[in-house]
């Protein structure tokens, strides 16, 4: 729960008096759940949830960094569907200003 907690931490530091930093808050918390593992060590996603991310039969788990994604199987292909020169530009984008020899 380590990775959650230090993001919500960086989330509740921002100024709730700024109205797109509230707006931000509510709707990025509004389907946050606690879940518990099950007796066989499985979660249960609670069906609000499921019905929200359109979770059918096949689903992906997706690692994300720290945290992890649970996506619909058909809707994670279409997502991640993408051609090389999509992705090198999206990459240059993200990645182009960090640099790894200063850690």
């Amino acid at each position: 729960m380590q990775p959650w907690e230090k993001l919500m931490k960086k989330i509740n530091g921002l100024n709730r008096f700024v109205k797109k930093n509230a707006d931000f808050i509510r709707m990025f918390t509004a389907g946050v759940k606690n879940v518990e593992l099950d007796s066989s060590e499985r979660i249960l996603i609670p069906k609000d949830l499921k019905q929200f991310a359109n979770l059918h039969k096949e689903i992906v788990i997706s690692g994300a960094g720290e945290l992890f994604e649970i996506w619909d199987k058909e809707a994670y292909e279409k997502v991640i569907a993408t051609n090389e020169v999509d992705f090198g530009k999206l990459t240059e984008e993200v990645m182009g200003d960090i640099n790894f020899d200063k850690e």
